[in-house]
C-alpha cells in the first residue's frame, strides 16, 4: 500500500531532536512518507541555538513547488518559518488551497530560549490553520495575555480559534504540576486533554513532534480531536522511551521509534 505524503515546512535542526529533522522521524514512525521545505538553516544542539540562518523566500517557494509538482500531499505541517517574508510564500500557497489540511505550529522561541520566529510571521497562516499547536509561551505572545495556568490557556485557545483555526491545541507541558493538561478547543467546544507528567531532560523537539503526529492522523483519516488524542499518546512514549538516554548534555530529543520501549 503507498503512505500517505506529509509535508513539513520548517527549520533545519543540526541536532536532529527538532524542526525538519524531528518532523520526518515521527512521520516515519507513523508510517507516512515525508517530504520536507526547510524555511532556515541552525545551528544548535541539546545546549543551545547557536546560529539561524534564513533562506530566502525564492528558495522556499522553489522547493514548495518541487514537491507538489510531484506528490500528492495528505496534510502539512509547520514549524519555523523564520520571516514574515517566508511566511508570506507559504500562506499564499494556503490562500490557494495548495496546504490540505495545515497544522501550523507557531514556532517562536527554543527551548533554549533563542528566538526563532516572530509574531507576526506565525499570524499570517493562522486564517489558514486546520489545527494550532501553540505553547503557553506561544500563545501569550499571540494573543498578548500571560497564559500560565489552564483557565489561561482556556481564554488563549479560545481567542486564538475565533482568529480564524478550525481548531486550536494549548499545550501545557512546560507548566508545572503532576499532569500534562493540553486545552482543546473547536467547533465552539473545549476539553482538556490530561495525561501524566514524564519526568526527563529529554524534551527537546516535543512541540515539533506533536503537530507532526497530528498531521499523519490527519491524513490517515482522523477527526481532529481523535488525532489531536493520538498524538499526545505518541509524544507521551516517545518522552516515556527517552528518559534513560545519554545523548548531549542538554535538553535531549524524543524516542521517536520506541527504540528504548
Amino acid at each position: 500500500m503507498t503512505p500517505s505524503t506529509i509535508l513539513t515546512i520548517a527549520g533545519s535542526d543540526s541536532g536532529g531532536g527538532a524542526g525538519i529533522q524531528a518532523d520526518l522521524k515521527v512521520f516515519a514512525a507513523l508510517g507516512a512518507y515525508g517530504t520536507s521545505v526547510i524555511t532556515a538553516v541552525t545551528a544548535q544542539n541539546t545546549r543551545g541555538v547557536d546560529a539561524v540562518l534564513p533562506l530566502p523566500p525564492r528558495t522556499v517557494t522553489e522547493q514548495l513547488d518541487s514537491v507538489l509538482a510531484d506528490f500528492t500531499v495528505s496534510a502539512v505541517k509547520t514549524g519555523m518559518l523564520g520571516t514574515p517574508a517566508v511566511a508570506d510564500v507559504v500562506a499564499e500557497a494556503a490562500r490557494a488551497g495548495r496546504l490540505p489540511q495545515l497544522v501550523v505550529d507557531p514556532v517562536l522561541v527554543a527551548t533554549s530560549g533563542h528566538r526563532l520566529g516572530v509574531v507576526g510571521a506565525v499570524e499570517r497562516l493562522l486564517p489558514y490553520a486546520t489545527v494550532a499547536t501553540p505553547n503557553c509561551a506561544e500563545a501569550a505572545a499571540i494573543t498578548g495575555r500571560p497564559v500560565d495556568d489552564v483557565a489561561g490557556m482556556v481564554v488563549a485557545a479560545e481567542a486564538l480559534a475565533a482568529g480564524g483555526p478550525n481548531h486550536v491545541v494549548v499545550t501545557g507541558g512546560d507548566l508545572d504540576g503532576g499532569e500534562a493538561v493540553d486545552v482543546l478547543h473547536g467547533g465552539g467546544v473545549t476539553t482538556l486533554l490530561r495525561a501524566p507528567r514524564v519526568t526527563t531532560r529529554h524534551t527537546h523537539g516535543t512541540g515539533c513532534s506533536f503537530s507532526a503526529a497530528i498531521a499523519v492522523r490527519l491524513a490517515l483519516g482522523d477527526p481532529v480531536p481523535a488525532a489531536v488524542g493520538a498524538a499526545k499518546e505518541y509524544v507521551l512514549r516517545a518522552l516515556t522511551g527517552a528518559r534513560g538516554w545519554e545523548l548531549g548534555a542538554g535538553r535531549g530529543p524524543l524516542n521517536h521509534f520506541g527504540w528504548s520501549a
